[in-house]
Parts: C-alpha cells; sequence; structure tokens
C-alpha cells in the first residue's frame, strides 16, 4: 500500500510509530496529484512548496515532542469558498478574480493548530450553487458527473490526492458528491461547525463538514472542528465531543427508523436493493428496525428552494447588479429568479421549515437514527438534462440529487453518507445515516458499524483513478 492509500486513522498511527513520515506522506499524495489530477480535475490549485515547507516543520516537531493530534502531519484540501490567509478563494466564479483571502476561516485555523497539512484548494459547482461541479469528473468514470457542489474535494479523496478534504453542504453538497464517489462525507448538526470566513449561499442552511474515506476519519476531523465561535451568528455555545465510534462497537439497543414513504420513491432499483440490504446488516448488528412515516415530504421541494433562493440572491446583490455578466449561466438565472422572490413567500418558507423541524423532532422519540438512500441514483453522464424512472416519470439532475438530502438541511439535523455498494455499471451507491440535533457520536456509531461489515469495503480507491 502507497502512502496516499491510508485513511486518516492509518496514517496517523504510522506517524505516531515513526514508521511513516510527513514528507514522505506528503510527498505520495503530491505524486498522486501529478498523475492523476489532468484526468479528474479536482482542484483549483496546489501549494506544493509550502506544503512541503509544513511537512519538514510538521516531522520535526512530532519527533521532538510526538503528534499535536490524529491530524498532525496530514496533507488536506480545503473546498474553495474557504478562506486560507493569503490563498484565493475563487469559489470557482470569474467573479472572484483576483480576490485573495487576508486571513484564516475558523476552521482553516483550527485544522492547523491540529497540525493538519493544506494542499490546496477544491473545485466547486459556482458558488457553491449546483449539485455537478463541471470543472470536475467523477472519481469511477470520467464521463460522469462529480456531484456537487463540493465534487472537487470528494474527488480529491476518492483518488487518494487528499487524505481528508473539508466542503460545504447547503441541500446535500457534501453528501452528494461523497455519495457519488464512494467515499464518506458528514453534515453536521447546524451552527456545530463554524461558518467564518467560508463564503455563503444561504445562510439558514450552509453547513460546513468533512470527507474523509472512513466514518472514523470523518470523527476525528469533526472533534477538530466543533465549538463554538464569536464570529458566526449561528454557532452552538456547544464545547466539542468525542465522536469517534469504539471499535468493533455493535448496535444492539439502537432503535433505526426506516422511511415508508419518500426516500424510497422515485429510486432506481440498484440503489434500493443496496440500501435495503444495508438495512439488514444493521438489523443483524443488533439494531431494532423500526418502519416510519417521514413528515411533511410534499413540502421539502418548496421549503428547500423557497429558503435557499432568496438567501442566495441577497448575498449576491450587489455583484449581480455591477458584473452579471461573469456568472455562469445556470448561477446567474438561479440569482435573477430568487430576485422575484416575494418576502411573504419567504417567511412561509421559514415557518414551513419550523413545523418540519418539529415533526421531525417527534419522529426522533421513536427511533435513535433514520436511514435511507443519500442520492436515489448513482453517477449521471456529463450533460444529462434529467433521470427517468421506473413509471415512466423525469426528474431534473440536479432536482433528484438534492431531494433525499435537503431534509437534514431544512432541519439542521445531522447527517452521514457511507458507501454501500455499487450498481450494475460498476457505480458507487451511498447509505444515508440521519440523527437527532447533536448526536454525531449516534449517527457516527451506526455508520462506522455497518462499514464494517458492507462488502464494499473501507477507505478504498476509485479503481477509475489508477494511474
Amino acid at each position: 500500500m502507497e502512502p496516499y492509500e491510508l485513511t486518516v486513522s492509518a496514517a496517523a498511527e504510522a506517524l505516531r510509530a515513526r514508521d511513516l513520515s510527513p514528507v514522505d506522506l506528503v510527498d505520495s499524495v503530491l505524486l498522486r496529484i501529478e498523475r492523476v489530477e489532468p484526468r479528474t480535475g479536482a482542484y483549483v490549485a496546489v501549494v506544493s512548496e509550502s506544503v512541503r515547507r509544513e511537512a519538514e516543520e510538521a516531522e520535526r516537531e512530532i519527533a521532538a515532542t510526538g503528534p499535536r493530534g490524529p491530524l498532525h502531519g496530514i496533507p488536506m484540501a480545503l473546498k474553495d469558498v474557504i478562506d486560507a490567509e493569503g490563498l484565493p478563494t475563487s469559489a470557482s466564479s470569474r467573479v472572484r478574480d483576483g480576490h485573495r483571502a487576508s486571513a484564516n476561516s475558523t476552521v482553516a485555523a483550527r485544522l492547523s493548530r491540529a497540525g493538519a497539512i493544506l494542499l490546496g484548494k477544491t473545485h466547486t459547482h459556482e458558488f457553491a450553487y449546483g449539485l455537478t461541479t463541471p470543472q470536475t469528473h467523477n472519481a469511477w468514470d470520467e464521463r460522469r458527473v462529480a456531484g456537487g457542489s463540493s465534487g472537487g474535494s470528494a474527488v480529491a479523496v476518492a483518488t487518494g490526492t487528499a487524505v481528508f478534504a473539508l466542503g460545504t453542504d447547503t441541500g446535500g453538497s457534501i453528501r452528494v458528491p461523497a455519495a457519488l464517489n464512494g467515499v464518506v462525507g458528514l453534515k453536521p448538526t447546524y451552527g456545530l461547525v463554524p461558518r467564518t470566513g467560508v463564503t455563503s449561499l444561504s445562510w439558514s442552511l450552509d453547513h460546513v463538514g468533512p470527507v474523509t474515506r472512513s466514518v472514523q476519519d470523518a470523527a476525528l476531523v469533526l472533534e477538530a472542528l466543533a465549538g463554538p465561535d464569536p464570529g458566526d451568528p449561528a454557532s452552538l455555545p456547544v464545547v466539542p465531543g468525542r465522536y469517534a465510534p469504539g471499535a468493533g462497537e455493535d448496535l444492539v439497543g439502537m432503535r433505526v427508523g426506516v422511511p415508508r414513504n419518500y426516500y424510497f420513491d422515485h429510486v432506481a432499483p440498484d440503489v434500493e436493493e443496496a440500501v435495503r440490504d444495508g438495512i439488514a446488516a444493521l438489523r443483524d448488528l443488533g439494531a431494532q428496525i423500526v418502519d416510519v412515516e417521514v413528515p411533511m415530504t410534499r413540502h421539502v421541494q418548496a421549503v428547500q428552494w423557497g429558503l435557499m433562493v432568496p438567501e442566495a440572491s441577497a448575498a449576491h446583490a450587489q455583484t449581480l447588479r455591477t458584473t452579471p455578466e461573469l456568472y455562469g449561466s445556470d448561477v446567474r438565472a438561479l440569482l435573477e429568479a430568487g430576485e422575484l422572490v416575494l418576502a411573504g413567500d419567504y417567511v412561509r418558507a421559514q415557518r414551513a421549515r419550523t413545523l418540519m423541524r418539529d415533526r421531525w423532532l417527534e419522529l426522533f422519540t421513536h427511533v435513535d437514527i433514520i436511514v435511507a438512500p443519500s442520492v436515489p441514483a448513482p453517477a449521471a453522464t456529463a450533460g444529462q438534462d434529467g433521470l427517468r424512472w421506473p413509471d415512466g416519470s423525469t426528474e431534473a439532475v440536479s432536482d433528484a440529487y438534492v431531494r433525499l438530502s435537503a431534509p437534514a438541511n431544512i432541519t439542521g439535523f445531522p447527517a452521514l453518507t457511507v458507501p454501500a455498494g455499487l450498481d450494475r455499471e460498476g457505480l458507487p451507491i451511498g447509505m444515508q445515516f440521519m440523527g437527532r440535533p447533536l448526536d454525531e457520536a449516534g449517527v457516527l456509531r451506526a455508520g462506522a458499524a455497518f462499514e464494517r461489515v458492507t462488502p464494499f469495503g473501507l477507505g478504498r480507491i476509485a479503481p477509475g483513478a489508477a494511474a
């Protein structure tokens, strides 16, 4: 196994035992980037010189005093809506030409204090406002979309060009590309991870979280990120906890809700089969399976778009008026449409969100987690406009990908996607675990238990990225 193939936890153990140096790990990842990046297009920019300097410094520090923690000396990437001091934050948009961050975002600062090494910035769908990330190719099949908007981060992790990465999730933008590229993606509880220094798409829906190759890794990264921040008005006054699940832990006593409605409607047969098999595996691990009715499902799309579209347009109001020609046509159309949303409609969407959150809290008095597909179908072909379902109906690709992930953004509840298998064309399928607010530990426990028994494997590098 090459160093770039290691998960965070495996690399951390090798660094702690002095079986691997940060320099060797970084060099392995940089070489992997040279070989793979021309085909995948995950990165906006790679900062090779500073990466090597930081690796040498980490090597000296670990030799002298031992690692600061499990992220010390681990090379990672940031989605290019997250500020890193001295580097551009382009948001993959011409609107940001010439921009350079004057300070670290809170999450970048926390990762730096933990000793993680920044490789570079990864592509996003422009301003995180889309579900495909067109600049980036799927890690398993270059003809297919990477998913979005954190497509660059997911592909970098899936191909071994980053050991972990950060993304943002407004309607599924961590979980969708993670599922489509066969990696783990975590959207924490709203407000648990600060967004100071992160370009906003929709302030009331935006989340920051990790993309990794194992559930254990997601927990380790979350431990470094979580905690209050006075710079983010939505930040929760929660003392960071321990999220890493115990080794070999079963699910005896855990009540797992399986939706009777919505989450298995208009889902590709291979996706449903893989997730149903995953649910059976959870039962074998000791979980109690409980059928549940998901509330207010007919309002999901209206509430998601009713919140996101006007908030995004408000954030871009000035540049949309002064330099509209610099936006991509798809994003510009959405931003212009958002300016037509009435204030009363936005208020009604906020009221509906409150009702939906209350109904979901009631649902979670009967179960501990809910398990469902992450996305209804594997990665679409680039340029594909829609998906056709067995009943003959069609759905836009972006609508399909956001449909199953949006409820966790609307409610703010934690949600995790874990690889659950492959479809008949060899494309990844993701299974989603959702929990009550601030129960990241329970969600990660369930995801880690499933990960240990799924035949899909742990920490897998995408075979389509072979070089």
